[in-house]
């Protein structure tokens, strides 16, 4: 399994946001420049992040982004999730498994167990950790 590179440009995306400090309003050309991100791309990433209540944007002279909340309220696994939605790690994991075998299968516990540690160290993750460890 590999994260999108979308979802991947939006955490750094977020951590440089982070950085900023509280309330500070920064231009989405800024962030696309330092972090390397495409502005087209960064733009539609920004659009999501904003749909999910993680960014606040603004238009004009005075405007720009920043986080829609403290760094310590953001998960990794809500800025992942906002891009490449829920995490699945195989398709039988999913609530409504669509594997003939799921109820005769070894390899089913393996792959939701996997799933769960991978979600529970993501959501355990927040921007404030992220940023006292850089």
């Amino acid at each position: 399994m590999q994260i999108t590179r979308q979802a991947d440009y939006a955490v750094r995306a977020v951590l440089y946001l982070a950085r900023m400090g509280n309330n500070q309003r920064t231009a989405t050309s800024m962030v696309a420049q330092e972090q390397n991100i495409p502005p087209s791309f960064l733009a539609k990433i920004i659009s999501q992040l904003s749909i999910a209540g993680l960014l606040h944007t603004s238009r004009g002279a005075r405007g720009g982004v920043t986080l829609a909340r403290e760094p310590k309220e953001i998960t990794l696994l809500e800025v992942v999730e906002a891009i490449d939605g829920p995490i699945q790690l195989n398709e039988c994991v999913g609530e409504n498994g669509t594997c003939a075998f799921e109820h005769d299968c070894p390899l089913r516990p393996v792959w939701c167990e996997a799933q769960e540690e991978l979600v529970n160290r993501l959501k355990g993750t927040n921007f404030e950790q992220l940023l006292s460890q850089s």
